[in-house]
């Protein structure tokens, strides 16, 4: 039994132990309050299209992973395409790596004579549907989009959504030897036609710094004596053209000297890999540069890389 004296402030004591329990806010200091964290830049990696050069990507994700760059949003045209889809589905560069070196150029090539010859791409949509385990767009481990042509508008289309091998094909269907895709009751052809390498794809995907890989062709200096090295030759000008307007927008450019690589020199992916490799390297200390203005830029605490 509580003393005699007590027994007033009973019900005084029940009350403010009430109170405390439900209602009343904590006294929290300002100096011991939570910070509040600035959002980090989010790094978008835009792959440009190249044909077999493409393998250079994977030697660029090597680097980037290596010094503990890893993007945040993945953007591809053609080739990069396909490789942005297999990192973006949750594969490192090392596996990257041994996909590329277990790939069979028959594989992904589906010649359908009745058609002119040209390759249909079913083999390339359900190879890269297999690795990605059915996976829509939607549901990639890290934001991606493959960029494609549309033919009847001429028009860039950035595939956010659906079938990722579908989108991939389509973005990989090279005018003449690729057959158009149709989705969606449209036809669509290679990304490369508006946009050699994807910069302001990754924007769209919200990325405040991009790194663009371009491995796309140059003229090589020489005078084509036929019709067909001539038209060759103007549509190699008309991409440089195209590719160099959307570079001027991306933070960083990385360029593998893959000029020695033709459109389907698969036996030649190492090569690529490893200037690949030595381009990215070389390119680090300007990446992070400006990640660190970024961030600063932002006010958020500056962001290790390893």
């Amino acid at each position: 039994m509580l003393p005699r004296r007590v027994r007033p402030w009973l019900p005084s004591l029940c009350a403010l132990l009430l109170a405390g329990c439900f209602g009343s806010k904590p006294d929290v200091r300002p100096d011991t309050a939570l910070p509040v964290l600035a959002a980090k830049p989010r790094i978008g990696l835009a792959l440009g299209g190249g044909a077999a050069k493409g393998f250079a990507h994977i030697g660029v994700i090597k680097m980037l992973e290596a010094s503990g760059i890893h993007p945040d949003v993945v953007s591809g045209t053609s080739a990069g395409s396909v490789v942005g889809a297999l990192y973006a589905s949750g594969m490192d560069a090392f596996r990257l790596q041994e996909q590329a070196f277990a790939l069979d150029e028959s594989s992904i090539r589906d010649v359908r004579f009745f058609s002119g010859g040209l390759v249909e791409g079913r083999r390339l949509q359900d190879y890269v549907n297999e690795l990605v385990r059915q996976a829509p767009i939607e549901k990639m481990h890290i934001p991606f989009a493959a960029v494609a042509t549309e033919l009847e508008t001429g028009e860039r289309a950035v595939f956010v959504r659906g079938n990722t091998g579908q989108a991939v094909r389509a973005s990989s269907s090279i005018p003449g030897v690729f057959e158009p895709v149709e989705i969606g009751g449209k036809h669509f052809v290679d990304g490369g036609v508006v946009s050699p390498v994807p910069v302001d794809a990754a924007r769209q995907l919200g990325a405040d710094i991009v790194i663009a890989v371009d491995i796309s062709a140059r003229p090589d200096g020489s005078n084509p004596d036929s019709m067909v090295g001539i038209v060759g030759q103007s549509i190699t000008i008309m991409g440089r053209k195209l590719a160099e307007q959307e570079l001027a927008r991306a933070d960083v450019v990385i360029r593998p000297k893959v000029g020695q690589i033709g459109p389907t020199d698969f036996d030649q992916k190492n090569v690529a890999i490893l200037e690949g490799e030595r381009a990215a390297l070389a390119a680090i200390p300007a990446i992070k540069a400006k990640i660190a203005a970024k961030t600063a830029a932002m006010g958020a605490p500056p962001v290790a890389a390893h």
